[in-house]
């Protein structure tokens, strides 16, 4: 008899409140994220009225995740 192990993956979504309002802007902050933590996916609104950065599958704390993006220049802040 064979078993099979169900297994739950919980996605790790983080979702801020941002700055970011260029094309340019995006692309720096993306490619710095991507570059710096293993996500899945990564992407800002810019069109929003919050400039919702959306990082999905962080590995990191969203302490960490706004440290990042202020360190890159930009403000960030978890959006409630």
């Amino acid at each position: 008899m064979q078993r099979h192990l169900s297994v739950s993956v919980k996605a790790n979504i983080g979702i801020f409140k941002t700055n970011i309002g260029t094309m340019k802007a995006r692309k720096t902050i993306i490619s710095a994220i991507c570059n710096t933590f293993e996500v899945t996916s990564c992407n800002v609104d810019i069109e929003d009225c919050d400039k919702v950065l959306r990082v999905v599958d962080m590995k990191v704390d969203e302490g960490s995740m706004i440290r990042f993006v202020r360190e890159q220049g930009f403000e960030c802040d978890v959006l409630e």
